[in-house]
């Protein structure tokens, strides 16, 4: 019984899956935007040349 405890404990305060999906989504985030950037330079650099 104490072993499971240990483990429900553990289980409980392991924060180490969250914060990966935390950085996860934020690297998503900031790679869109950085698409997105990049498309409206070329698209601005594009229309201007013409």
């Amino acid at each position: 019984m104490k072993k499971l405890m240990t483990m429900t404990r553990q289980f409980r305060d392991d924060e180490n899956g969250a914060a990966m999906v935390e950085y996860s989504i934020l690297i998503g985030i900031i790679a869109t935007a950085s698409i997105l950037i990049v498309i409206g330079i070329g698209v601005w650099v594009t229309d201007s040349f013409q």
